[in-house]
């Protein structure tokens, strides 16, 4: 079978001019920015078939049909959230009620596990989700670039920019997905100053004998949750503005047999597009950000929704069998990229050794140990992030230590023999992408009491587009119990101050890392704050000092935030649909 792809630009016609004009662009910037990509991955003839043995991918690929090209078959792969992570590491896997680690991940690996997939099926199409190149050393020292040669070697065909990628400012937003050989979609991101799209909108591809089109989507919250300079000269808008136009447009102009939306907006607001009108027209909502790992797909009103886990530990895998324009079976499988079970590819191998070599005097430094798994992954509170707030609370004494909530960076779990695992500067970097400076500002208890009200509202809200990917803001100094359930501003139940119950009208002093691009009387979101000022040192030079006198630690979790409706393993924001994160 022929495997050949081919890249032309499409949609030049003038009835583009009414359907785009309701998304409040230009004809001019649609037409300049779309550049819609068809490529061509072989033909097959469709005849006669029912797919016998569904919710098998072995099955549809030992099918006599499918071998003699009688029906269509196509393969999607989905990666995201890769964060950096190239080389195998230990993954968090949550069995029968407690942590079990194994090692999971490695381009190496999944250059072997792709390749061997694509030979399964050379219809197959390589898509990511976004978030690569922030979140590990070799990302942040670079700006990105180190990631770009790997992900072209893997050979993906199509890309998706996620809420992380705009770390290094909006110049190398550009420079760095530019850098990808494959075509790059995303229908929410625009040039400030001009208002056009800076990526476009939309995909096609002719697939298996079938045409199918993506668009895409990155979490509108982006500028909200993450330092603001970081999206300076960006605009965003909510899916809900276009996504209807181009379902459309792509269903009835450019004639799609399927069409599928690449988001990276985390799981609750997926789940919610999935449910809205505006989404009707999309088979899959191919998702990312809160690096959930689905095994079967999650049905919306209108459509499913995945998400392929993180870390390069998993491979999303959606089969589909066509037979005369109709869907004759679907499967859908999470594959776990398994060092044991795929062979290290040897060009990769050596492109990794050739990627870290530059940084490998400063990065394979030991910084401490631990004798406890450094994790992250529970919603409410983390052994890790523990650590941080232990760190800044001892180096700066203040009455509350801050770390901001989210969940990048694998685990490390001590060595079985020696009982502990080496805490090294890249290590530190996947735990601290971001060396960010700390300061010291003072608020009211009620300014603190308002403000919880407000990250809690922000991981839990009811309102699924509310809902920021990150977790539950993590600290020192400070006990919390809230109820999930109650409605906005109604969740708190105590606040406790070293053990003393908040005093509203006391001021207490606060230590948090700065967000590039805050107003100076905002310190982690909390707005208005009083004697703002920079301590003289960042955070990576507060976790080194402190791991060298106090190495080895053993961080766990304490009961620090408590939820009164939820345990204190809670692995997922969402609730109310068949999914359990495991």
């Amino acid at each position: 079978m022929s495997f050949e792809k081919k890249h032309s630009t499409t949609c030049g016609c003038g009835n583009c001019n009414s359907l785009i004009n309701t998304t409040g662009l230009s004809r001019k910037g649609f037409l300049k920015t779309l550049g819609a990509t068809t490529v061509g991955l072989g033909l097959m003839p469709v005849s006669t078939y029912a797919l016998q043995e569904e919710g098998k991918a072995k099955e549809i690929l030992k099918s006599e049909a499918v071998k003699s090209g009688k029906v269509q078959h196509l393969t999607l792969l989905h990666t995201a959230d890769i964060h950096g992570q190239v080389t195998v590491h230990d993954e968090f896997f949550w069995e029968e009620g407690k942590a079990v680690f194994k090692k999971r991940g490695g381009f190496a690996h999944m250059k072997t596990m792709i390749n061997q997939l694509r030979r399964q099926n050379p219809n197959t199409l390589l898509l990511d989700g976004g978030d690569c190149f922030q979140g590990s050393a070799i990302a942040a020292l670079s700006e990105g670039q180190a990631l770009i040669p790997l992900m072209n070697n893997i050979n993906y065909d199509l890309m998706l920019p996620g809420n992380w990628e705009v770390a290094y400012g909006k110049k190398m937003l550009i420079k760095d997905m530019g850098g990808y050989h494959a075509p790059k979609v995303c229908g929410n991101m625009f040039h400030e100053k001009t208002g056009e799209m800076i990526f476009p909108p939309y995909q096609t591809f002719y697939l298996a004998g079938l045409k199918i089109g993506f668009v895409g989507y990155n979490d509108p919250l982006t500028p909200v949750r993450q330092s603001p300079a970081y999206s300076y000269g960006i605009n965003f808008s909510q899916p809900e503005k276009n996504i209807a136009a181009y379902v459309k447009l792509l269903r009835e102009q450019e004639k799609c047999d399927m069409v599928f939306a690449l988001t990276h907006m985390g799981l609750a607001q997926q789940l919610h597009l999935a449910a809205q009108p505006f989404a009707e027209g999309v088979d899959y909502i191919f998702g990312a950000d809160t690096h959930e790992r689905i095994r079967q797909p999650l049905k919306g009103t209108y459509s499913k929704v995945t998400e392929p886990g993180s870390f390069a530990s998993f491979i999303g895998k959606l089969d589909i069998v066509i037979e005369d324009g109709k869907i004759k079976g679907e499967v859908y499988e999470l594959l776990e990229v398994d060092p044991e079970k795929y062979e290290a590819d040897p060009e990769m191998l050596e492109m990794l050794e050739k990627t870290h070599e530059p940084y490998n005097k400063e990065i394979k430094r030991v910084l401490g140990k631990t004798t406890t798994p450094l994790m992250r992954y529970f919603v409410i509170e983390t052994p890790m992030d523990n650590l941080i707030t232990d760190a800044v609370m001892w180096k700066a004494k203040p009455d509350i230590a801050l770390s901001n909530g989210f969940r990048f960076c694998p685990p490390l779990v001590p060595d079985a023999k020696s009982g502990e695992a080496d805490i090294t500067m890249e290590y530190l970097w996947s735990m601290l992408p971001v060396n960010s400076d700390v300061k010291m500002a003072e608020v009211t208890g009620q300014q603190l009491w308002n403000w919880l009200e407000t990250e809690i509202e922000n991981v839990f809200a009811k309102d699924a587009t509310k809902r920021f990917g990150g977790w539950l803001i993590r600290f020192n100094g400070m006990k919390i119990k809230f109820t999930i359930g109650n409605d906005k501003d109604k969740r708190l139940q105590e606040v406790k101050i070293k053990d003393t119950r908040l005093d509203v009208n006391k001021t207490y002093s606060i230590v948090a890392c700065e967000r590039e691009g805050d107003p100076e009387s905002v310190l982690c979101r909390i707005k208005d704050v009083k004697n703002v000022h920079k301590l003289g040192y960042t955070l990576h030079d507060v976790m080194e000092e402190y791991l060298k006198i106090h190495s080895p630690v053993a961080p766990k979790i304490e009961g620090r935030a408590v939820a009164t409706d939820a345990p204190s393993t809670l692995l997922t924001q969402v609730e109310g649909v068949n999914y359990f994160f495991r």
